[in-house]
């Protein structure tokens, strides 16, 4: 497995969970303090967020295809993106287990 595979996955994890917060926030702002402006905010990381959850599932399903993951653990990936914060956390657990696993398939350097 390449590293730009879980690259891709960790920007998308993080991008997914900053617009998951900032929606939350968002809705806290139209439905709990009734701000000026916050439904045109949260229409538009709303939509953000929509679409870019998507590219999340594709590319989270492509890293755990790759990385030969159980269906739960994939499915518990997938779904990160849906709960506030939980993203980063996920994120963060998967990398250090799949950063180990592709330095010990990376072949070491050659010195000259």
């Amino acid at each position: 497995m390449k590293k730009s595979v879980l690259t891709r996955y960790r920007v998308m994890a993080y991008v997914t969970g900053v617009l998951l917060v900032l929606l939350t926030l968002g809705m806290i702002g139209k439905y709990v303090l009734d701000l000026n402006g916050a439904a045109d905010f949260t229409r538009v990381v709303s939509i953000a967020h929509g679409w870019l959850y998507v590219l999340y599932l594709v590319f989270a399903f492509d890293l755990g295809s790759k990385a030969k993951w159980p269906v739960g653990k994939q499915v518990w990936v997938l779904l990160a993106g849906t709960v506030p914060t939980a993203a980063f956390f996920v994120e963060r657990k998967i990398s250090h287990e799949l950063e180990a696993r592709i330095a010990e398939d990376s072949p070491a350097p050659v010195k000259a």
